[in-house]
């Protein structure tokens, strides 16, 4: 048996499909939102203990970087929400074949993508 295959995975040499891609980008976002949560509770408990602290909050929040912060996370959730719906259909075998895997998995890019750009202009 002498074979001449590759002893090693190159990672950069695999192209992935459109669905795996849209997976992984569902992973990612799941950590983010679970990494960003304690930022998450430190805003809402700024904004609920007294005027000051809601108005440093709102101070902190007027910077550009902080805003850009804000609206990576968005787009987490709003890709989590949507790819996590198209997992939904999938478990409930809607949209099972490879067209519709590959159409659906555009749909969520393009609409997480769109109303990220929406709510960001509005965040802006």
């Amino acid at each position: 048996m002498n074979k001449k295959r590759p002893k090693y995975l190159d990672l950069r040499l695999i192209k992935l499909p459109l669905p795996g891609f849209i997976s992984i980008l569902h992973r990612v976002s799941g950590l983010l939102l679970f990494l960003a949560l304690p930022l998450f509770l430190w805003m809402l408990q700024s904004s609920l203990l007294s005027i000051e602290t809601y108005t440093q909050l709102v101070a902190v929040l007027r910077y550009p970087l902080s805003k850009l912060i804000l609206i990576c996370l968005l787009w987490a959730f709003l890709h989590h929400l949507c790819a996590g719906i198209r997992y939904l259909a999938i478990d409930m075998h809607i949209g099972v074949g490879l067209t519709h895997a590959r159409a659906s998995s555009k749909w969520v890019l393009f609409v997480s993508l769109g109303l990220t750009v929406l709510m960001g202009a509005w965040l802006w």
